[in-house]
């Protein structure tokens, strides 16, 4: 990498797509693990969008998300039935057509070669690209993701999203992962504002979240130190922890 990129902040958004979602039949499980693969990957995951499955709202929000970050990952939408109309809403915000990728055809004729009822017309489905994408490998379930430019299409479904990331870990450019260094205590957000606020004064290059639990009939926080710098993550989590105990608050190991 060049001298001139290690500070640079490279950023993606995720859009994820199905109605299943908005409408709370499915808890989507993909942002928290795609933010957290990305961190691995230099990349901090600035914006989530979710939209239903409408072809026009999908490629509006991919071409705004697209020439708005580095990156742009889509979940969902790219199954064997008719309502699963990510390709097209793609193929739409690209302004090309779709088309059968050979490639994919022939993964997928391997993958469904010995099993039950064989490559049919629905899962023949998930051959269909936008003209002139490239695949992402699906060591799960065979069927392929899709690269078109910066935009990234996976699947929906956790574990086949995984592996697809999986498959491009460490092909993307990147900067530096954060480090997260968490310090809990049985301390009121309102009472450590200041201590809080002056810690990340003194430590540029570092930021500072509060996050309060409320656990045994008790209240308390967890403040999670975050930093492109290990050591220094881990200086302010170790400075921090030291004046929560002075001014007299009960630490919890490793937060809750």
């Amino acid at each position: 990498m060049r001298l001139a990129e290690q500070s640079r902040v490279w950023t993606a958004a995720l859009l994820v797509i199905g109605d299943e979602i908005l409408s709370g039949r499915t808890q989507d499980k993909n942002v928290a693990q795609v933010a957290l693969w990305l961190n691995e990957q230099g990349i901090r995951l600035a914006e989530v969008r979710v939209v239903p499955d409408d072809t026009r709202r999908i490629a509006d929000s991919v071409n705004a998300l697209r020439s708005a970050y580095d990156y742009l990952f889509t979940t969902g939408g790219i199954g064997p039935t008719h309502d699963d109309i990510t390709v097209d809403a793609m193929a739409e915000a690209f302004g090309v057509p779709v088309v059968e990728h050979p490639a994919a055809r022939r993964i997928l004729e391997d993958y469904y070669r010995d099993r039950p009822g064989g490559l049919t017309d629905a899962r023949l489905r998930m051959a269909r690209v936008p003209e002139g994408a490239e695949l992402i490998p699906n060591p799960t379930s065979g069927a392929p993701g899709v690269k078109m430019g910066n935009v990234y299409i996976m699947a929906g479904v956790p574990n086949i999203a995984a592996s697809m990331l999986q498959a491009l870990s460490g092909k993307l450019e990147g900067g530096r992962p954060v480090v997260s260094v968490t310090v809990g205590a049985r301390a009121a957000e309102s009472d450590v504002a200041d201590l809080l606020r002056e810690t990340e004064a003194a430590n540029p290059g570092v930021a500072i979240g509060s996050y309060p639990f409320f656990k045994e009939g008790r209240y308390g926080a967890n403040f999670v130190i975050r930093s492109e710098d290990g050591d220094l993550a881990r200086r302010t989590g170790d400075e921090l922890a030291s004046k929560l105990r002075e001014a007299g608050y009960e630490p919890v190991e490793g937060g809750i």
